[in-house]
């Protein structure tokens, strides 16, 4: 096809045994004479003989004389012009490389930024995103998807907790009945009773009375309950004498009016909010039995003033304190995956490389690919946002874009993490691992479940240096602090996630340029 000659005819004309060497000698011989600004070939070529064959198919001499061969990013070459010399009709080895040319580089000439070159490939990628409609649906609609299952799923308190009480002022016919009768007002009469109604109307739980003590504790060992309660037979008056008697009261009074409590430790999560419930009840319980008798409800209260926080709410809600880290990690490892998606799609399908052959740079195909992908990004962090404070009205003290600033640095950096990927591997598989791994230690690290201040110290100083330690601080103190850029918690927040994305940029340059096959 290059030559227009049948193949044995090639072979005995250039004096080789097959066609890859006729091949090799028609390629010397349509770039002989041409300037190069890359070595890597001279030894192979500097070693092929030339025949004295003029071929009419490679003869262009009518055309211009300096063409020039460019390298670009390793072993591929490029040709900037693809006109040959004419080829000489006497034998001639190939000639010298000729020195090394110094070519000014400025992001607006045709050796780094082709706004020609960046106006074609953005074009090509958003055609694949429009001829692509249910793909792309799926990419924006993921993580409005997983932001309501994290609304729905998490920081809420957990309800219907069933709980095993011994309350040996209840008869038979009330725990056959599972019944207890609360009595409103200034009265003495089953305070027990009023307390755990308390805790089914205020609290949601659920009460399972039992004969004993022993027969609610092998409810909570069969799982059939979250703990028990003993109430003592005399639990009403002795309550009632140690708030009358006060510092005379004797133990046994102080015995019978204290409530006995086992808990299921097992989840430290839920022991943790039954035991607050119980406690916060308790002192409710008191309040309302000393106020409707006209008597001080301080003087059964602890001598510790609980007052208004300065941040957040009294009733601190877990899903503040992880809804920045889910947001930021959300859209970090989304931009991750369709990034390395993309680019894995444009090697493996090859139009990496025949943009490269083309005269497209690598920064050239990284930047259309950054524009286009951020398009999609910044649609993912819009819903995403939307979802959390304007449907589940989370708590924003601060300004909101200062919170998409954020999470649109944050799916930068996912963006620039997924480039350094892509073209550190060579399958979706190997790209899949390197996610994979590397999503469960920014989620530990980082403080999105734990406080960093609970970590190892030798944790601890590693997470700082995490991308998004930082970030998630900053983005919970302008969630619930209200604070602005001028704190430096919020501003090195924006500093490193932006330290980040310049630095796995520059690492996808760099290895896209060197980095073999």
């Amino acid at each position: 096809m290059l030559a227009e000659e049948s193949p044995q005819l090639l072979r005995q004309q250039y004096s080789a045994e097959s066609l890859e060497e006729v091949f090799l000698k028609l390629a010397v011989l349509q770039n002989m004479g041409k300037r190069r600004r890359s070595s890597i070939a001279k030894e192979v070529i500097d070693n092929v003989t030339v025949p004295a064959i003029s071929n009419p198919a490679l003869d262009l001499s009518d055309e211009q004389d300096n063409a020039e061969i460019s390298g670009e990013f390793g072993d591929n070459i490029s040709m900037t012009s693809a006109i040959p010399d004419p080829i000489p009709t006497a034998a001639v080895s190939a000639l010298p490389v000729p020195p090394e040319e110094d070519v000014s580089v400025s992001f607006c000439n045709n050796q780094f930024m082709s706004s020609h070159h960046l106006h074609a490939i953005i074009w090509k990628n958003f055609l694949w995103m429009l001829r692509n409609k249910g793909s792309m649906l799926f990419v924006v609609g993921l993580p409005i998807l997983q932001t309501f299952l994290f609304c729905y799923a998490i920081g809420h308190d957990p309800t219907g907790l069933k709980l095993a009480v011994a309350n040996y002022e209840m008869n038979e016919e009330m725990i056959s009945k599972q019944y207890c009768p609360s009595i409103a007002g200034c009265n003495q009469t089953q305070l027990s009773c009023r307390y755990l109604d308390m805790l089914v109307r205020n609290r949601s739980m659920v009460m399972i009375f039992t004969h004993t003590d022993d027969e609610a504790t092998d409810l909570v060992r069969q799982g059939k309950a979250w703990g028990t309660l003993t109430i003592a037979n005399n639990f009403t008056e002795s309550l009632t004498n140690r708030i009358e008697s006060g510092r005379y009261v004797d133990d046994g009074t102080l015995d019978a009016s204290e409530l006995k409590l086992r808990l299921d430790m097992s989840d430290q999560q839920i022991a943790t909010l039954l035991f607050r419930d119980l406690v916060d009840t308790y002192y409710s319980f008191v309040d309302h039995q000393l106020s409707d008798c006209d008597i001080n409800p301080g003087i059964a209260r602890i001598p510790v003033i609980y007052q208004e926080p300065i941040y957040g709410a009294i009733i601190p809600s877990f899903n503040d304190f992880v809804a920045p880290g889910v947001i930021l990690t959300i859209i970090f490892f989304l931009s991750v995956a369709i990034t390395t998606g993309a680019m894995l799609l444009e090697r493996n399908e090859g139009m990496l490389e025949r943009s490269l052959v083309a005269g497209i740079t690598g920064p050239e195909i990284l930047f259309s690919l950054l524009v286009t992908q951020f398009t999609v990004m910044f649609s993912q962090c819009v819903f995403a946002l939307l979802v959390v404070f304007y449907f589940f009205n989370t708590t924003l003290m601060g300004s909101i874009w200062s919170v998409l600033t954020m999470c649109i640095l944050s799916g930068l950096c996912g963006m620039s993490y997924g480039f350094v990927i892509s073209c550190a591997v060579d399958t979706d598989r190997t790209a899949t691992y390197v996610a994979m791994g590397s999503f469960l230690p920014n989620v530990m690290l980082c403080g999105i479940i734990w406080p960093v201040e609970g970590m190892y110290p030798l944790l601890r100083i590693i997470s700082k240096i995490m991308p998004l330690t930082k970030p998630v601080e900053s983005l919970r103190s302008i969630l619930q602090r209200g604070w602005g850029l001028s704190e430096p918690t919020v501003y090195y927040g924006f500093i490193t996630i932006t330290t980040w994305a310049i630095v796995f940029m520059f690492l996808s340059i760099l290895l896209l340029k060197f980095k073999k096959g």
